[in-house]
């Protein structure tokens, strides 16, 4: 069975082709960050117009790599939700059209459950019960995964996502956008003992998160540097930001593997591909992790299409899809 996997939530246009759920047949992206960079962010009008410019010459070389037509493919799968209205308007009404066009089924896929499948195309032995860590710019929550379609929310972030957390500490630090990966590469060669930052919500048993506060401490260390007219040891914060964040995360994830007994731990979104945490993961003798190809921590198709497939599956059909920039309960 051949689905064609379209993501286009945010700034990243992909489109991938899938066999039987797992086997890749091809996965191309194309990256706007050079674009946003430097905003400092994603424009949402710009990255529409982006998508527009790209989806469809993808979706073409896609084809011809896998020298199959558009009729061929036995579903389309496209996500609908949630995202940048903008960008997910162009995804959606672009399947919606070829839908129409070549005769093949179509069903929406929600984004955050996309996520949550990168980790399972390559891991055939990952089967639920498992918990869910997604971890990226606009998401920071813990799922239980009693079995696919069936998902329960665990916890999430107050304020800041992660990611966003990385991308905001990065600006104050002066640093590029995306702020993760510059972060986490200047923090290898940095002190994490060097600023004793807080771990957000370390002794409380709630299953949450917060990183707005651990932003703000790295805010006034900075700002005394500034006032100090002190060289600002950017290396040493890092590495010591990225200490406390990660360790937010780890604090979390250990206390919901105790409460509820599960060992298997995915963890996919933008942040699985911190080096730190992925190493911290794989060591931990708590339980066993599995963890996306650094090529599909971040937004992809292959997710989208492996979801979408899963679904179409277990019979779930999604009639007259249309975009929703709020969905957020998977299953919607």
């Amino acid at each position: 069975m051949l689905t064609l996997g379209i993501e286009t939530s945010c700034d990243d246009t992909g489109v991938a082709i899938i066999r039987d759920g797992r086997e890749v047949l091809c996965e191309l992206l194309s990256s706007q960050i050079k674009y946003h960079a430097n905003f400092g962010g994603v424009i949402p009008e710009f990255a529409a117009r982006k998508h527009l410019e790209n989806l469809f010459p993808l979706i073409d070389t896609a084809l011809k790599e896998c020298n199959i037509s558009g009729s061929d493919l036995d579903l389309i799968a496209v996500t609908r939700g949630p995202g940048l209205m903008g960008s997910l308007i162009v995804g959606v009404m672009a399947a919606r059209g070829l839908s129409q066009a070549w005769n093949v089924p179509l069903i929406g896929v929600n984004h955050l459950e996309g996520h949550l499948f990168a980790p399972l195309v390559d891991a055939e032995d990952l089967k639920p019960p498992f918990l869910s860590v997604i971890v990226s710019g606009g998401h920071t929550e813990i799922i239980h995964v009693h079995d696919f379609g069936k998902y329960e929310l665990l916890g999430q972030t107050r304020d800041d996502a992660i990611g966003e957390a990385y991308d905001k500490a990065a600006r104050v630090l002066g640093l590029k956008y995306p702020g993760g990966p510059e972060i986490d590469g200047l923090a290898k060669t940095g002190n994490p003992q060097a600023f004793p930052f807080p771990i957000p919500l370390k002794n409380t048993d709630k299953i949450e998160f917060s990183f707005s506060g651990l932003k703000t401490a790295l805010l006034w260390q900075v700002k005394k540097f500034h006032e100090s007219g002190a060289e600002i040891p950017v290396n040493d914060l890092c590495a010591s930001f990225q200490k406390a964040a990660i360790e937010a995360l780890l604090v979390k994830i250990n206390l919901v593997a105790r409460r509820t007994g599960c060992r298997k731990i995915s963890v996919s979104g933008g942040v699985s591909a911190n080096s730190t945490l992925r190493a911290a993961l794989r060591d931990n003798p708590n339980f066993l992790a599995w963890l996306p190809a650094l090529n599909r921590c971040t937004d992809n198709a292959v997710m989208i299409a492996a979801a979408g497939y899963n679904a179409w599956m277990r019979g779930v059909r999604t009639e007259d899809v249309m975009p929703d920039p709020s969905l957020h309960e998977f299953g919607q």
